[in-house]
């Protein structure tokens, strides 16, 4: 069998990445190789010791550094990439559920939508505040894109940075996922043909609709363009909270999760919610959902015990 070492094959997947321009792929998968190697004293290893123990010993590793579940699952993720990819290409064996003992699963265990009434007010105080300047101005325009992402069906912002003015036609805007490729095409609400030209000022030869990049597409300065935007719309995010006096932690994810949770408290099916917001697979919106699914099981109980306590009551 030709020999290769893990953390060597890490390196040349990383280079190839990179060289297809896939930057945000390679950043985790350089963070994956670093821990990994870091953990394991900067000693690279053949891939016939990564063994079950060796994982489960990199997993309580992760944890006893306060790494999330779903940092663990996607650093397993990558290492279980990597190991698929050696066996294709016969550098290791094939041994059969060798990641079964190690988390490799998205959690949804927080809550990270915001209450209806929050978002209630942020889309009616949009344009108030906009009008009476009550909100510092950088601030004002955070809220804006904030709103303006919810009112595209929780648009991630990587997908939002890289809208282009071709994009939009009449009150159509359609655009690629980033993370997917799926095609999707919303029609615009007047709030949101409104907050796209509050937002869009971007100068007249930039492709771009949006003014968070200006590198050309592609590039690795358009993904550090994009990378230091997103820091800064969740810094801004962070400071806008007081301001909202919610309770809610907000970032760049929490108006996805809220157009999800929204759709689903209007009973909108699973699988057009996922169509909508260009999922993968039914199963990534369930986990969105999940944790509000438990929420309405629990209130479903509630009403099963109260009614069979008032029924008791009256016989």
């Amino acid at each position: 069998m030709k020999q290769k070492l893990l953390l060597e094959m890490l390196s040349t997947t990383i280079q190839e990445l990179r060289a297809n321009g896939q930057w945000g792929t390679a950043h985790v998968y350089r963070s994956a190789r670093n821990s990994f190697s870091t953990f394991n004293n900067n000693k690279d290893i053949p891939f016939y010791k990564l063994d079950p123990n060796l994982l489960k010993s990199f997993e309580i590793y992760l944890r006893q550094r306060k790494c999330s579940w779903n940092t663990v699952s996607t650093y397993m993720k990558v290492l279980r990439a990597i190991y698929n990819r050696a066996v294709d290409n016969g550098y290791a064996l094939y041994v059969p559920r060798l990641f079964k003992h190690v988390h490799t699963s998205v959690c949804a265990d927080q809550r990270r939508a915001l209450e209806v009434s929050d978002i209630g007010n942020l889309l009616c105080e949009t344009e108030k505040a906009s009008s009476c300047g009550s909100l510092p101005i950088e601030l004002q325009t955070t809220k804006n894109i904030f709103a303006l992402m919810f009112l595209l069906r929780g648009i991630p912002f990587v997908d939002l940075a890289y809208l282009r003015k071709a994009d939009i036609q009449g009150n159509t805007l359609k655009y690629r996922r980033r993370k997917t490729g799926r095609l999707l095409t919303v029609m615009l609400t007047p709030d949101a043909i409104k907050l796209i030209r509050i937002v869009a000022k971007t100068k007249p030869e930039s492709p771009y609709l949006f003014p968070f990049l200006s590198s050309p597409e592609g590039t690795e300065a358009a993904y550090h363009e994009y990378q230091s935007s997103l820091r800064m719309f969740n810094y801004r995010l962070s400071r806008l909270k007081k301001y909202m006096k919610t309770a809610a932690h907000l970032s760049s994810y929490t108006i996805r999760h809220t157009w999800a949770t929204m759709a689903y408290y209007c009973e909108i099916h699973p699988g057009i919610i996922s169509e909508a917001m260009g999922h993968s697979s039914i199963k990534v919106t369930e986990t969105y959902l999940k944790p509000f699914q438990n929420e309405k099981i629990d209130n479903a109980n509630s009403q099963v015990i109260s009614y069979v306590k008032e029924y008791a009551s009256i016989v």
